[in-house]
């Protein structure tokens, strides 16, 4: 009995075993598809060289929007600048405080206000961090085509 058992499980082991090496194989040819996608027509798997980090113009002048509530473009280098829980850089130019003596744009006065509307005297802990919705503007061409225009009051 245990010879007829253990038989019947050699041969179901050696039935199953191509199985496993086509999965084997299967699972080291996996591609994307043939989806292409912002990194090309190439494996998912594969390292490319990311290229060349993008310029940021040192200062210029403040770049018109082209939507609305669209939040202000920054026109100048923030490399190196400090914005966390201890310091906000981009404050001692452009708070309210300081922006007549430096020549920065005034902080919206919205950035004062609390989720409920309540005004506070200093920015609101919800706007602290500027560069979450404020970005410096790099000389770099459109990943993808497009055919965007500003909306047509703003133009």
């Amino acid at each position: 009995m245990k010879i007829k058992l253990l038989a019947t499980a050699l041969c179901a082991l050696m039935l199953s075993a191509p199985s496993w090496s086509e999965q084997d194989e299967a699972d080291n040819n996996v591609n994307n598809g043939g989806v292409s996608s912002l990194r090309g027509n190439v494996e998912l798997d594969t390292q490319q060289d990311p290229g060349r980090i993008k310029q940021v113009q040192r200062d210029r002048p403040t770049m018109d929007r082209e939507y609305v509530h669209q939040p202000p473009l920054i026109p100048h280098q923030i490399r190196h600048y400090k914005v966390d829980m201890d310091a906000n850089k981009c404050l001692s130019c452009h708070s309210w405080k300081n922006a007549s003596e430096t020549g920065g744009t005034r902080i919206s006065p919205t950035h004062y206000e609390t989720r409920d509307g309540m005004t506070l005297s200093d920015v609101s802990p919800r706007r602290y961090f500027c560069l979450q919705c404020h970005v410096p503007q790099a000389d770099a061409k459109p990943l993808v085509e497009n055919d965007f225009k500003p909306v047509e009051s703003l133009r």
